[in-house]
């Protein structure tokens, strides 16, 4: 149990193990959870020991509103040179021309990024198309359904979104194109959180011209394939470029927008703008800090081979499932991640996410294209770049393939046997299984065989150990 502190400052240097015990327990069964499971949530990444110890530095302290050599508060010179490191560094990651490209750090996420990039290129009420959500979209680039706008971006702009085949999963660029001819879009949106494929930027700029629209590229999930070369560059035909920083990029929680200098509308002030004050207040220096230091890591040989590792990972891991018998979205993968469909078993996604974190192996349940319920879809997505910073192979990713189709097995089985597709008929029965307290111990020993990034599992205490 913490002291009391005997005066209004005494505990300002206290440890957080001896002020906050129960914050500090917390905190250290998450760190077991993750050196213990297996991440395969697509979004996710384990960041480096670096990047943690400078998103938790006393740059926390410290208000910055305006950009570099134009703030509004005094004592921001050291706050000054990190943002114009990370806005260097950004830009090097990317292979970007300063003349040509520049970049604002400041955004919270890659939703607020949306919405600051939105604010930018066009009016409220003006059209927009994005990838449907269904089909493998975010949230944010429009999407509603037929009785409720879901998103602020189609609550304050007029949505379009345009759609995978039914059939293939693939994008339907000629039925999009189609589309635009009738709507005629200020803005088209490509970059999706479910799209094991890659893009047709080219095409796709194309019809943006067609309507004298701009072309704006998500790349939150391949951002780090993007950086590596090993995926398509949007840079070459888009406007503006958004991303989070904390997916294949493996740094913080935040985002970055990229804009182009050379168009000659003054997209770098407009952006700016949107971000602050438009959008958000004064920017988390910490995390700044700690996207500069994850981008210059970006920037190394190492991470090249680490975002082909990535890919390797997500192809192994689907040809495993494959062989299995099961049906992945678009048959495989191009990127990180992989949708894969449990129709044919007549589960949902729903269902085998709450088995597979039972038994320490972390995913999350996805619309497949023909869902008719993003509530109960009928897959789940999965990603390989938190497991390939744990330095996992090829040959791992067939033992994690094999701890899939198992736990699988045993959802089917027990579905069947409870005779009810409801879902708290489902976790009831799952309760006491021998099968899923056995295939979570080998889940367990096999995760903790690998490294850890960011931290020394041997230094957790957990349950007083």
């Amino acid at each position: 149990m913490a002291k009391p502190c005997d005066s209004w400052n005494t505990c300002l240097n206290t440890p957080l193990q001896e002020e906050d015990s129960e914050i500090y327990a917390l905190i250290e069964q998450e760190k077991y959870r993750q050196f213990s499971g297996l991440e395969l949530i697509a979004s996710e990444n384990f960041t480096s020991q670096a990047v943690m110890e400078a998103n938790g530095s006393a740059l926390t302290n410290k208000y910055s509103e305006g950009l570099p050599g134009a703030r509004y508060y005094g004592g921001n010179e050291y706050i000054d040179q990190v943002e114009n490191l990370c806005r260097k560094r950004a830009l090097t990651a990317f292979h970007l021309d300063a003349e040509k490209w520049g970049v604002n750090v400041q955004p919270y996420s890659g939703s607020t990024a949306n919405f600051a990039a939105l604010t930018a290129l066009i009016q409220p009420q003006d059209r927009l198309m994005g990838l449907d959500l269904p089909s493998g979209g975010h949230l944010t680039h429009g999407y509603q359904t037929a009785k409720k706008k879901i998103s602020s971006s189609s609550i304050y702009f007029q949505s379009m979104p345009y759609q995978v085949d039914q059939t293939t999963g693939y994008i339907d660029y000629d039925r999009l194109e189609e589309n635009a001819a009738l709507f005629r879009p200020k803005l088209l949106i490509c970059g999706a959180s479910a799209y094991p494929r890659e893009w047709d930027y080219a095409r796709l700029r194309k019809v943006a011209d067609q309507h004298g629209a701009y072309l704006m590229a998500d790349i939150a999930h391949i951002s780090g394939l993007v950086a590596s070369k090993e995926a398509a560059n949007p840079f070459e035909f888009c406007d503006v470029v958004t991303t989070t920083t904390h997916k294949t990029l493996r740094g913080p929680r935040a985002g970055l927008i990229f804009f182009r200098r050379d168009k000659g509308d003054d997209l770098e002030g407009r952006v700016n703008q949107a971000v602050f004050p438009s959008c958000q207040g004064g920017p988390h220096n910490n995390t700044i800090a700690a996207i500069a230091v994850a981008l210059k890591q970006v920037a190394t040989p190492e991470f090249k081979q680490y975002a082909i590792q990535v890919r390797a990972n997500a192809k192994t891991l689907a040809k495993t499932l494959r062989n299995y018998g099961y049906k992945m979205a678009t048959d495989g993968t191009e990127n990180h991640l992989i949708l894969w469909d449990l129709k044919p078993q007549k589960l949902t996604g729903s269902k085998v996410e709450r088995i597979c974190e039972i038994v320490d192996i972390t995913i999350n349940k996805n619309s497949i294209a023909g869902d008719k319920s993003a509530v109960t879809p009928g897959g789940v997505r999965l990603g390989t770049a938190a497991l390939t910073s744990r330095s996992f192979k090829e040959e791992d990713m067939v033992k994690v393939g094999e701890f899939l189709h198992r736990t699988v097995q045993i959802a089917s089985d027990v579905q069947t046997k409870c005779g009810s597709k409801m879902m708290k008929d489902f976790v009831a029965a799952l309760e006491g299984n021998q099968d899923i307290a056995q295939l979570k111990k080998e889940v367990q020993e096999f995760a903790r065989s690998f490294p850890m990034p960011g931290f020394d599992p041997k230094t957790i205490q957990v349950n007083g150990h």
